[in-house]
C-alpha cells in the first residue's frame, strides 16, 4: 500500500547444488511507474542454534563507499569512502571490532550500537559479483553472496531480543547479521543515487543473489 502503482512480482529459489542457493526476484509494472527495491531479509548465524551471537564471525565486505545516514537511519544522499572508518570491512574483520564505533539506533533514550547501513557494492552496478564473504570460526561454516544490485545493507541485529527459532532456542541482541542487496534506500528521494523506478512497458525490475556455503 501507499505506492503509486500496481506490480506482477514473483521470486524463484533454486538449490543448483547441494550447497548453493540461488534467488530471483522479478517485478513488472502494470499501470504506472513505481519505486522497487525488493530484499531478502534473512537472518544468518552460522554457528548454528544456539551458539550464542556472530560477534566472533568474520565479514568481508567488497565495498569502497557507503550511504551515510541522519539520525533517524534515512541517507543524507553522499556517498562516503569507507576508508579511514568503523565502516571498512574490505579485509575480513570480527564483528565486533568496530561495534561500539558505529550507532544502529536508539530504544528508550539508550544508544544501541552495531551496524545497520547500506554499502556501495564495488563493480558493475548491474552485474552479478561477489558482495560479501562470512566466516564462523568455530564451526569452520563459509558464506559467499553474490548479488546484481548497487548496494547491501548490513545489520548485526541490533535489536534482537528474546526470539524463539529452531528447536525453541532464543536469540538476543547480535544473535545474527543480515546481508541485504538492494538498491540504495530511500533512492526516490535522492536524484543522484541509481533510480529504481520501473514503469509499464520498459524493462522489468530484476534482483538476482546467489549463496555459496562451504564448510
Amino acid at each position: 500500500t501507499g505506492f503509486p502503482g500496481a506490480l506482477d512480482v514473483y521470486v524463484t529459489y533454486e538449490l543448483s547444488s547441494p550447497y548453493v542457493l540461488s534467488v530471483r526476484m522479478n517485478a513488472t509494472a502494470l499501470d504506472k511507474a513505481t519505486p522497487v527495491n525488493l530484499a531478502q531479509h534473512t537472518y544468518w548465524n552460522l554457528g548454528g542454534q544456539g551458539s550464542g551471537d556472530v560477534l566472533g564471525n568474520t565479514v568481508q565486505l567488497f565495498a569502497s563507499q557507503y550511504t551515510p545516514v541522519d539520525a533517524t537511519l534515512i541517507p543524507t544522499g553522499q556517498l562516503a569512502p569507507v576508508a579511514g572508518t568503523p565502516y571498512d570491512l574490505r579485509a575480513p574483520t570480527a564483528v565486533r571490532e568496530h561495534l561500539r564505533q558505529v550507532v544502529g539506533g536508539s530504544s528508550n533514550g539508550s544508544t544501541i550500537y552495531g551496524y545497520d547501513i547500506n554499502y556501495v557494492v564495488d563493480g558493475d552496478a548491474r552485474a552479478l559479483r561477489k558482495v560479501a564473504a562470512v566466516r564462523d570460526g568455530a564451526s569452520g561454516r563459509a558464506l559467499e553472496l553474490w548479488a546484481d544490485q548497487p548496494g547491501v545493507q548490513f545489520y548485526t541485529g541490533n535489536f534482537l531480543q528474546d526470539v524463539k527459532g529452531k528447536g525453541g532456542r532464543v536469540y538476543g541482541q547480535y544473535g545474527a547479521l543480515c546481508l541485504e542487496t538492494q538498491g540504495f534506500p530511500d533512492a526516490v528521494n535522492h536524484p543522484d543515487f541509481p533510480s529504481q523506478i520501473v514503469r509499464p512497458g520498459q524493462a522489468a525490475y530484476k534482483h538476482d543473489m546467489v549463496f555459496k556455503f562451504s564448510f
